[in-house]
């Protein structure tokens, strides 16, 4: 027996035994009735054993033949059931979405959206790995990355979700300290949580009416290498920090944390999906992309975040020790 056998010719022979003539066979997968002859005659080649006997009115499956036959079947039923399935795939969401994000965003913005995902697609379900690293999209056990910040060069395929805006917060117990400054050159003289997750968590460039620039370092009180905590201790009267818009937008909505220099902007970012080079997408990729997008989308018409300068309708309440 040779070590390859053509499947293909499977069809042909089933075609044969069901029919029960080569002419039927023919007629049935509609090609001449000397291309099944031939296809059949391989396959018993390729397979060392005569599968039928021919006569000149009929044709017999040999034992062989008949044993043959019932594995063809199945394996046929099979290819025909994994071609169905492949098929539902691209058409609906199913299966298990695997995916990565930063610690930040996944858990502000990532976690709700797969909720939401899972409860619109009961049929699939979700893993996320939340990591500031960047995992390896090649190793073929994610289906996709999001990335937040500036994106390098890759050879992985990457879509723009959305933007995000930096923005300088505090607490409102500094509201009166931060109310002082006018300008980004007063940063050096306040207390900051410097960010070391960032490569230059010292270092900012603020820019007003696109046309001037300060750049400015400011002095670490306290230093922290993880973003939600370094919100944590912002939250806490701490100091100042840089933190994503999508990070602080409830607590700025809320009076929990202050807009600082709000008539300067930081440099923007962008939100990405990566995922690995392939010629088709999953439906279940597709579906949770659509989704974030939207939510993405409301997220940005959002309303105003509130003002350093602005205080607060009444003093926030002192946790007790």
């Amino acid at each position: 027996m040779q070590a390859h056998v053509n499947l293909n010719r499977l069809v042909y022979f089933t075609a044969v035994i069901d029919t029960g003539s080569f002419t039927g066979a023919a007629a049935r997968l509609g090609i001449t009735k000397a291309v099944v002859s031939q296809q059949v005659a391989r396959l018993e080649a390729e397979l060392g054993a005569t599968l039928l006997v021919r006569t000149t009115r009929r044709v017999e499956p040999t034992e062989a033949g008949r044993a043959f036959h019932a594995r063809c079947v199945v394996i046929l039923r099979e290819s025909e059931d994994a071609f169905l399935d492949i098929g539902r795939a691209v058409e609906s969401p199913t299966g298990t979405l695997r995916l990565t994000a930063p610690f930040d965003y996944g858990a502000a913005v990532v976690v709700p959206a797969l909720s939401e995902f899972t409860r619109r697609h009961p049929t699939c379900r979700a893993a996320l790995s939340l990591s500031d690293k960047m995992l390896d999209l090649a190793s073929g056990q994610l289906d996709m990355a999001i990335r937040v910040g500036w994106l390098e060069d890759s050879s992985f395929v990457a879509r723009r979700i959305a933007s995000f805006q930096q923005l300088l917060v505090c607490a409102p117990s500094l509201a009166d300290t931060v109310s002082r400054i006018g300008k980004p050159e007063d940063l050096p003289a306040l207390p900051f949580v410097a960010n070391t997750a960032l490569r230059q968590p010292l270092d900012w460039e603020f820019s007003r009416h696109k046309t001037e620039r300060r750049l400015v370092r400011a002095r670490s009180t306290f230093a922290i290498d993880a973003t939600p905590a370094v919100h944590a201790a912002v939250l806490t009267g701490a100091g100042l920090a840089v933190l994503p818009d999508y990070l602080v937008h409830a607590d700025l909505a809320s009076g929990r944390l202050l807009h600082v220099l709000p008539g300067w902007s930081l440099p923007s970012g962008g939100i990405h999906a990566v995922f690995p080079a392939a010629r088709f997408r999953p439906a279940k990729v597709s579906a949770f992309l659509e989704l974030l997008t939207e939510q993405e989308k409301r997220r940005a018409g959002q309303g105003p975040v509130r003002d350093a300068r602005e205080r607060p309708s009444a003093k926030p309440r002192r946790k007790r020790r």
